[in-house]
This record gives structure tokens, sequence and C-alpha cells, in this order.
């Protein structure tokens, strides 16, 4: 996970003189948009309002824990077809592409294996109750069965679709899109970050022990593109069950890699790409940059620049 305390959710651990920040929440998590102190008071907070609105926005579109969301309308209509707003074809096509990309390692189909794992609640309501037994489960239909022409989209009936991540990495591209009047920005959604525009210096990021997130791993320092990262760890609610689907057994991942930081040109494609290499496994750092963390305490990397505690 990025930052020094994953509950902080701040990826910079000792932010230079000459940086401003604002933090919200959104999302159920923390997001922080930081920029230079150069940058006028007015034109800081129009930037800060401009990306909460993003958040906001996308967390009522795209919520599986809202039932007035258009995500949730959309599985309850699971069955005919229906119109979508362009937003939400947006973002699906992004996910079908993805998926196609990674030869199904990411699909956003996985939600009926996500509930029978037992993630059938918002992940702060889950911990707090006591989460019911895991049950199999059967696909009902994968990606590749999903039809989406233009806005009108076709979901299988008893298929469900859940965005999770590739959302998040969604309202990063789009909120860093929105501060454009800031020399540089840096957006951070829980710890998924974009940078735009030119720091005066690389913006300096740690990523942080999935098992204890007050421990640094690894440095890094950023001056553009993104960051992201998917875990085993962080949304577990009992051994062996948490939030990151494998799509071949249509069950909670069981791999090598517990954690996997990787950089990409945007915060779309670092979010499904972070996926794709903690089900790869350390090989897939032949072709990305990134950061795994595997069961047994090492560390693999292909970042550059990346300063690390142990190598492989």
């Amino acid at each position: 996970m990025l930052s020094v305390r994953e509950q902080r959710r701040d990826p910079v651990r000792r932010p230079a003189p000459g940086i401003q920040r604002w933090s919200f929440s959104a999302m159920a998590m923390d997001v922080v948009l930081a920029g230079p102190l150069s940058a006028g008071t007015r034109s800081f907070a129009a930037a800060a309002r401009a990306v909460e609105e993003v958040f906001r926005e996308a967390d009522a579109r795209f919520s599986r824990f809202r039932p007035d969301s258009e995500l949730s309308r959309v599985n309850v209509a699971a069955g005919r077809w229906q119109a979508v707003s362009a937003m939400f074809a947006e973002l699906l096509r992004r996910s079908l592409d993805a998926a196609r990309a990674t030869e199904g390692l990411f699909d956003p189909t996985v939600l009926p294996a996500l509930i029978a794992a037992g993630y059938d609640r918002d992940y702060d309501e889950l911990l707090r109750k006591r989460p019911r037994p895991p049950f199999a489960a059967r696909a009902a239909a994968r990606w590749h069965d999903v039809q989406l022409d233009g806005r009108m989209l076709f979901l299988p009936e008893g298929a469900a679709l859940d965005f999770g991540g590739i959302a998040k990495g969604w309202a990063v591209d789009r909120a860093i899109e929105r501060t454009s009047g800031l020399r540089w920005s840096m957006v951070d959604a829980g710890g998924d970050l974009a940078i735009a525009g030119r720091p005066p210096r690389p913006v300096p990021i740690t990523v942080a022990d999935p098992w204890e997130p007050a421990a640094e791993l690894a440095q890094l320092g950023l001056d553009g593109g993104a960051l992201a990262t998917s875990s085993v760890v962080g949304r577990s609610w009992a051994p062996g069950q948490h939030h990151l689907i494998d799509p071949r057994t249509w069950r909670p991942a069981r791999t090598p890699v517990v954690q996997s930081t990787v950089w990409a040109p945007t915060c779309v494609e670092a979010e499904v790409l972070a996926k794709w290499s903690l089900l790869r496994g350390p090989r897939s750092l032949r072709e990305v940059p990134g950061i795994l963390v595997l069961d047994d305490g090492t560390i693999a990397t292909s970042m550059p620049g990346a300063e690390v505690g142990t190598s492989c």
C-alpha cells in the first residue's frame, strides 16, 4: 500500500516546503489533493472543489453499496437491454477493454463471487459485524458475455458488475484533469495516485508493509504518471477471505504475491495492471514497472529508482 500509514492515506512522508494540501472523504476513503504553495489560495481551493465534485459523482454513480447508484440500478435490471449514462458506458468500455487485454485476469463481472466470499456490505460494516460463512458461487456470465452498443447495455440475467478499483482510478484520472490551473498537482485516493504538470522535484512516495502499514518497505520519487496498489491483505475479513477475486477460480486469489504496486501513465491503467501483476506473479515485472511483496516478505521490483529493503 502506498503511504506511510495506510489508515492516513497520505503518500508524501516528509512534505517539502512549498506544498499545500486539501483532503476530504469520498468513496469510503481519504482523498488528498496536493499542489504548489505558490498557487493562489483561490485557485487551489477551486481545484480542490472540482476534485471533490468528481469523487462525489463517481461514488453516487458507481458504488455497489448505494441502492440508488446507477450501478445498483443496472445490476437489478440484468437480463434485458437498458440505457446507461455516457459516463457509465465509458467506464464499462474501459473495463471490458482491460478484461480483453489481460485475457480475463481483470473481470468486472466478479461481483457474485465477491458476495459469495462474504463481501456483501460496506467494508467498515463488514468488520463491525460477524461475516457470514462463504459459499460456492457459479458464474452466470463473464466479461465477454456483456454486450455494450453505444449507451445500450445487455447484462445477462444473474450477472452483476462491480467496478471497484477501476472506478477509483477513473475518478483519479478525471480529477487530475480538473486541476489544470495549477503548475503541478497530485491526487491521491486511498493510496492510488496520479501526478500532473511539472513538480519542481520528484514527489517522495513510500510503499508500506502490507502487514504493518506503519513500516516502510520501499521509497521512490515520482514526477509524473500514476501508481496503484492491489493487496490481498488490506481488505480481509477472515483467513483466506479477501476482496481480490481470481476470475480463473471465482474465489479469493491464492497467490505468492500479497501486494502489487505498479506505475502506468494513467491511474486506470495502473489499477488494472496492479491486479494483473498480483495474479500473474513475479514474472509480471518483466513487462511492467512495479514493486511486489511476496508471501515470504521478499520484495521484488522493476521500478526505476525505487529503494527497497530486500530485493530478488
